[in-house]
């Protein structure tokens, strides 16, 4: 990566803060964050692979979506953990490249997995009895290899013109992990072409995603609104209620990031906004999807059970 007439072999990641002490304190904050993060999902994965009664669709997804959060929570957390306690706050080229991919990859890979997730729920509402047969284990496996399939396509597109850009003055990122805006904000200019392909990106992997989300809870709407108990309307959007708040938390702060002129990029705000979707998003998420769920809370149980008795 040329910077002037000089090859930039490495950055230096600011994180929030110089003051030691906050350092530590920040450190002790997401080594809890990635502690619960790791045991959450992990934990969600085991059950749902042990437990025959969450061998369905829509907890293989879950599986998956867990699984998704470990990885992405894992391409951040350990290097701001680093960061905050070593006095070397450096990065390698070859590390902000692949940490750039990984990020981008597994946050449009999100994007597309919570997409095939609003489809299961449709398909679970509007046609229950003919759910097993449509919702194959074929058809599942192939929603999740078309969502990582088109997460790494479109991330390898983003690497490539996002690290192909002209870079002038420091080599100081001011942020606690390699991303568009502080990496846009080093740049001497931002072509239009350059822009054009932010929005490209942004259309095919976050707007699509999100109209066929809320195509999806049309249908659902359409459907509970057909069920003449109230018991059974509740009982359905019970059924849809975790995947929304995790949609809605997502996509907010993904669009809120994103979706702006790259001229409008404020490191500060959008930090602290980023540092909510690529940390603390994937601690929540299991606890989305278990608080509210009583087959969860039951396979739990029964896994405390069989620890305690073979202890």
């Amino acid at each position: 990566m040329k910077r002037g007439n000089h090859t930039v072999n490495e950055f230096i990641l600011l994180g929030f803060t110089a003051d030691p002490l906050l350092q530590l304190v920040l450190f002790g904050v997401f080594l809890c964050v990635y502690s619960v993060t790791i045991l959450g999902n992990t934990t969600l994965i085991i059950l749902i692979c042990n437990d025959s009664r969450l061998h369905t669709p829509m907890y293989f997804f879950i599986g998956n979506l867990s699984f998704l959060d470990l990885w992405y929570s894992s391409v951040y957390t350990p290097k701001i953990l680093v960061t905050c306690i070593s006095k070397d706050k450096s990065i390698s080229f070859a590390g902000c490249v692949a940490q750039f991919f990984f990020s981008a990859g597994l946050a449009y890979t999100e994007c597309y997995l919570l997409a095939a997730m609003a489809y299961d729920h449709f398909v679970a509402i509007s046609n229950s009895l003919l759910y097993a047969q449509v919702m194959s284990r074929k058809l599942c496996i192939s929603l999740v290899i078309y969502s990582y399939t088109g997460g790494f396509v479109n991330a390898i597109i983003l690497t490539i013109n996002t690290l192909t850009l002209d870079f002038c003055g420091d080599h100081v990122i001011d942020d606690f992990f390699c991303d568009v805006p502080p990496l846009v904000k080093l740049a001497c200019n931002v072509k239009e072409s350059y822009q054009a392909v932010l929005f490209f990106l942004l259309a095919s992997n976050v707007i699509t995603p999100t109209v066929l989300i809320l195509a999806s809870y049309l249908f659902i709407i359409a459907a509970i609104l057909r069920i003449h108990s109230t018991q059974g309307r509740l009982k359905a959007f019970s059924t849809c209620s975790s995947h929304l708040i995790s949609v809605t938390l997502y996509y907010g702060s993904i669009l809120y990031i994103y979706s702006r002129p790259s001229s409008s990029y404020s490191l500060e705000r959008d930090k602290l906004v980023s540092n909510f979707y690529t940390v603390v998003f994937p601690m929540l998420n299991p606890m989305i999807y278990s608080l509210r769920n009583k087959d969860v809370k039951e396979a739990l149980k029964k896994l405390f059970r069989l620890t305690l008795s073979e202890v």
